[in-house]
C-alpha cells in the first residue's frame, strides 16, 4: 500500500440520532474534553415544533460552547453546533452553514444524510461520523458518504440504543469503522485530533 496512512486531523464530527439518541447525548456530553479542536454538529429528528431550548438543555451537559445553528454561521472548533428543527443543515465550502426547507427526505427535516454528504464533500477525510439510535434508515447513505470521501464512520452498538433499527441498519449497509457504546464514544472522541 503505497498511499499513506497518516489521516489528516479531524475538523468535524458528525452526530446524528433519533429515538433514544438524546438520552446517549445526555450521557455522552459530559465525558468529552473541554478542549476539542474541532467542531461537533448534531443533527437530530425533532419535531416541527420543537423550541430552541434543546441547545441550552445541551449546553448544561458540557463546558463546550453549544448552538443552535443560523443560517450562514461560521464552523468553529471547540464548538457543539445543533441542526435547528424543520430545517436541512448543510455545510458550505467555506466551512459555514446553510438552512434549506426542502422536502423532507427520510421523513425528516432536518435528515441526517444530507448533512453528512454535505460535510464529506467539505471535510473529506478529516471528518468522522457517529449515527445514534433511531427508527428509520436515515443517516446510512450520509455514512457511506463520509467512507467514500476517506472520513470516518461510527455506530452507536445497536446492543445499547433504545431504538436499534438505524444503527442495525448502517451496520448492514455500510462500511463502519466503529461500533461503540457510550464509553468507547467518548474515549475515541476525546481521542480524535
Amino acid at each position: 500500500m503505497e498511499e499513506s496512512d497518516v489521516k489528516k486531523p479531524v475538523k468535524a464530527l458528525l452526530i446524528g440520532g433519533s429515538a433514544g439518541s438524546l438520552q446517549v447525548l445526555f450521557h455522552l456530553l459530559p465525558l468529552l474534553n473541554k478542549t476539542l479542536p474541532f467542531a461537533i454538529i448534531v443533527v437530530l429528528h425533532r419535531r416541527h415544533s420543537a423550541d430552541s431550548s434543546l441547545s441550552e438543555l445541551l449546553s448544561t451537559k458540557t463546558a463546550l460552547r453549544t448552538h443552535e445553528v443560523d443560517d450562514k454561521d461560521v464552523i468553529l472548533p471547540g464548538h457543539i453546533y445543533l441542526a435547528p428543527a424543520d430545517y436541512h443543515l448543510l455545510i458550505e465550502k467555506g466551512e459555514t452553514f446553510s438552512l434549506d426547507y426542502s422536502e423532507k427526505v427520510n421523513f425528516s427535516r432536518p435528515s441526517i444524510d444530507v448533512t453528512f454528504e454535505s460535510a464529506a464533500e467539505v471535510y473529506g477525510s478529516s471528518l468522522a461520523a457517529l449515527l445514534l439510535s433511531g427508527a428509520n434508515e436515515d443517516g446510512t447513505k450520509g455514512l457511506l458518504a463520509v467512507k467514500k470521501t476517506g472520513g470516518i464512520t461510527l455506530v452507536q452498538n445497536p446492543e445499547t440504543a433504545q431504538m436499534p433499527y438505524m444503527p442495525n441498519y448502517a451496520l448492514a449497509h455500510a462500511v463502519i469503522d466503529h461500533v461503540c457504546d457510550i464509553a468507547q464514544m467518548a474515549h475515541f472522541i476525546n481521542t480524535l485530533h
